[in-house]
């Protein structure tokens, strides 16, 4: 079976694709989504966040909110928003932001090689949010929120897409700031060489969309066993995704605040942070410019913390920044034991600044915040190669896909 395959997406009519790109389903809450389409007809937030047409105190994972979204994508569909193409393809997709740009590929990755690890994981999932997904993805007959992936270093196909991106864009969307432009590659004879050039991969990874991909390997397991005719080839066999090379996809730092010092003062907890780390007074807010250094921002001061050589281990999971934070700092200097559910901590993605830490400081919200070094796509990848799983936000991707520009139809048509 191949890796990835091309597919006959759902997506925008010439044109429209502005009228229907929305942000991804769980960056935004109900409020925030319902606001974002006001007076937006043809929002894709009509279909990936369908509670905002249903009265204000509809639970969002009730089955009428799943129902209307479907209502929904069908109603685009009939009304020419949304087309079909009438082949399988595969679509370039690049976003711009500001100075960054990464070109990539959307297709239909293989659930069967998800199943053996071939796409690899690096995060623990959630039943209830993999239980959201499977029931959005069965009434809609279709996956609406692609799975961001990466590749290892592949030249050759960095240099395919490139080629296949040199003419006019069949979509040409902005959100947010953010430009999403996409080319669709028709040729019979490029696509299958795309597709070979994946099959010759060891490995992709998942970047963004576990619960999406871990849904979509529940709904193909359901569909194989209810089917007394599968060939594998049915179109609930792959999942939609955008793959874009790991060395243009760009992680930001996602930083740390926190309620309270734990019963110490700012001086004694100064002092035993010096047991693990070097501590240095900063004039200036201080970003960390390399792994294993930290900025502290206590009482309306910076402090740049440099983790002791001796206390990063060789694992690939231990040397992550976050674990090393996390167990020389957050858990025996903190208390805080489990981050995931601790409310004493919160996390500030780097798109937001070191500004924001400060503010969240200064007014008293939280004691300190702790900002780091962003991970790297290298040491994702190795945690993901090693079947090992990362701390809890350890990742912020930036740009966001958008949710609409590329469907992926489950439906026998």
């Amino acid at each position: 079976m191949n890796l990835i395959q091309p597919f006959a997406a759902l997506r925008p009519a010439a044109g429209r694709a502005n009228d229907v790109v929305a942000p991804p389903y769980d960056v935004l809450s109900t409020d925030e989504a319902r606001e974002r389409a006001s007076g937006r007809p043809w929002s894709f937030l009509h279909i990936s966040k369908p509670e905002i047409d249903l009265p204000a105190a509809t639970n969002p994972y009730a089955p009428e909110v799943y129902a209307k979204g479907a209502e929904n994508l069908q109603a685009m569909i009939q009304a020419g928003v949304l087309v079909r193409d009438p082949a399988p393809c595969y679509y370039v997709y690049r976003i711009v932001m500001g100075s960054h740009s990464q070109t990539g590929i959307v297709a239909a990755a293989s659930v069967a090689d998800y199943d053996t690890n071939r796409i690899r994981k690096h995060e623990f999932t959630r039943p209830d949010k993999e239980d959201d997904r499977v029931r959005q993805i069965d009434v809609l007959d279709a996956q609406t929120g692609p799975v961001l992936l990466a590749y290892p270093a592949a030249p050759a196909v960095d240099a395919l897409l490139a080629a296949a991106s040199g003419g006019a864009p069949d979509s040409d969307a902005e959100l947010d700031g953010v430009r999403h432009t996409l080319w669709v590659i028709r040729d019979p004879a490029i696509l299958a060489h795309i597709t070979a050039a994946f099959n010759a991969m060891p490995a992709l990874y998942i970047a963004d969309g576990h619960h999406r991909s871990a849904s979509a390997s529940r709904i193909a397991a359901a569909r194989r066993a209810a089917n007394p005719g599968h060939t594998g080839a049915e179109p609930y066999n792959f999942f939609l995704s955008v793959i874009f090379p790991a060395h243009e996809m760009r992680i930001l730092d996602y930083n740390r605040v926190v309620a309270d010092l734990n019963g110490l003062s700012a001086q004694a907890f100064l002092e035993r942070v010096g047991a693990a780390f070097s501590v240095e007074s900063a004039t200036r807010a201080v970003k960390p410019e390399r792994p294993g250094s930290f900025g502290l921002y206590l009482a309306g001061r910076w402090y740049r913390l440099t983790i002791r050589p001796d206390l990063i281990p060789t694992d690939p999971v231990g040397r992550l920044d976050v674990s090393l934070l996390q167990n020389n700092l957050i858990a025996p200097l903190l208390g805080i034991t489990d981050p995931r559910r601790d409310k004493r901590i919160d996390f500030v993605g780097g798109i937001r600044g070191l500004a924001e830490l400060e503010k969240r400081v200064d007014r008293g919200e939280m004691a300190l915040a702790l900002a780091l070094h962003p991970t790297r796509m290298e040491d994702l990848m190795a945690v993901a190669d090693a079947g090992e799983v990362m701390p809890p936000k350890s990742t912020w991707f930036e740009p966001k896909l958008a949710d609409g520009l590329a469907s992926h139809d489950l439906g026998e048509r």
